[in-house]
């Protein structure tokens, strides 16, 4: 069973990042993106008006060897008496037990524009950069035909994104573009024409974002929300969740990513300070079905100082 787990990954990890003619490649998914904005859409730094700091951890099909994890840490914060914000974003992915690791650094700035009193519409551009890790020799315990390239490691590639978003107390909607270089991290098709052929492009993503909080009552909210995401070269992804949020403390509610998975989320305020959530995947395609893996997990904390500023941003549900 353990072989066949490792072939199955490693198979995989070949399909998704590394076959021939591969000339796209996604950004990290997550389930509970409207805590973890800032990762793809710059413009939203400063936007819960005070230092907030929030970190995601997700394993993506649990039980399958070498299956995809990914952890983000994200702080921003508004400047006081300025229209500017500021952030920092860190993504982590690791495939394949160290395979393919992919760690992802920016700094942050936005710039917002009040509207009206409670509409504003924000500006923010991000720059950093890449550091890719792909060691081809852990592939070839599973491969009996040798990969004819060499590792990649520490490839530092720069990038940088853009991004707008509005809100009021209510609803927000955003567009960004978080890395706009296209890089190529390998390519042998042209250097070796008689070895298996290799193609790994950073493509351009593209996100839409929208919510709306409903007041159903004194103590009960609820809030749906989409996130699109447009690549070139991979399907459409578009996840829609509906959430409630009871008594300003408990969040839960379910999502579904379009031809991918069902979700469960579930959420606590522990206090004005620090918020923990989680939510469960369950595959719909035909990997869902299999025995190899018990589904995605992720968990994710906020702590916030709001005692730093005058009054903490309401609704807390983005």
């Amino acid at each position: 069973m353990i072989k066949i787990k490792r072939g199955i990954i490693a198979t995989g990890v070949l399909l998704l990042l590394v076959l021939e003619n591969a000339n796209a490649q996604q950004d990290a998914q997550y389930t509970q993106y409207m805590f973890n904005t800032l990762t793809v859409n710059p413009a939203y730094a400063g936007s819960r008006g005070q230092l907030s700091i929030a970190a995601l951890y997700r394993a993506q099909w649990v039980g399958l060897e070498g299956a995809p994890t990914t952890q983000t840490l994200n702080i921003h914060s508004p400047i006081r008496n300025s229209r500017l914000g500021y952030g920092v974003s860190i993504v982590n992915d690791e495939i394949g037990d160290g395979v393919v690791q992919d760690t992802q650094l920016d700094a942050t700035v936005s710039y917002t524009v009040n509207l009206a009193r409670d509409k504003k519409l924000s500006f923010g551009l991000k720059a950093g950069g890449n550091l890719l890790n792909l060691d081809f020799e852990k592939l070839r315990r599973y491969q009996e035909e040798v990969v004819a390239t060499d590792n990649i490691e520490n490839k530092f590639s720069p990038n940088f994104g853009v991004g707008v978003y509005y809100h009021t107390d209510k609803f927000y909607l955003g567009f960004s573009a978080p890395n706009l270089i296209e890089t190529n991290h390998f390519d042998n098709s042209e250097t070796d024409a008689n070895s298996v052929q290799f193609l790994s492009r950073d493509k351009v993503n593209f996100y839409a974002i929208t919510g709306y909080v409903f007041d159903l009552n004194s103590f009960l909210k609820f809030k749906p929300a989409l996130l699109t995401k447009v690549v070139g070269g991979a399907p459409i992804q578009i996840d829609a969740s509906a959430n409630f949020m009871f008594n300003e403390k408990f969040t839960f509610g379910g999502a579904y990513r379009w031809n991918a998975a069902v979700s469960a989320l579930a959420g606590f305020q522990v206090s004005d300070q620090i918020m923990i959530g989680l939510a469960y995947d369950k595959e719909t395609t035909e990997l869902g079905g299999t025995q190899f893996n018990d589904g995605s997990f992720e968990i994710f904390l906020r702590f916030e100082l709001v005692k730093a500023f005058e009054k903490l941003v309401s609704p807390r549900f983005f």
